[in-house]
């Protein structure tokens, strides 16, 4: 489902004009951004967090060269799904 997939369907089941739609799920989306880059968290109960993980600093390999280099700790976005999401969809989705 792609952005433009839900602005459809929210369109279509709420009756709000398709235009107001997407500036509303633009501007959310956008608060979620900035929100993250602030490395504040985002939590939607029934739904799933938005949250900012810390990786530690770590060794990797370039196979190619030889050589070992450092990748030092960065934070990274992440989704963590509600529990009640997670047993929706294991019990719903059909393969």
């Amino acid at each position: 489902m792609t952005k433009a997939d839900i602005v459809n369907e929210i369109a279509k089941n709420t009756g709000i004009e398709k235009v107001t739609v997407q500036k509303t799920v633009e501007a959310f989306m956008d608060t979620v951004k900035h929100s993250m880059i602030n490395g504040n968290n985002v939590y939607l109960r029934g739904f799933g967090s938005f949250i900012v993980k810390k990786r530690a600093k770590k060794t990797a390999r370039n196979i190619s060269k030889n050589t070992t280099i450092i990748i030092p700790a960065h934070y990274i976005p992440s989704f963590k799904p509600a529990k009640s999401f997670i047993n929706k969809v294991k019990s719903n989705v059909k393969k």
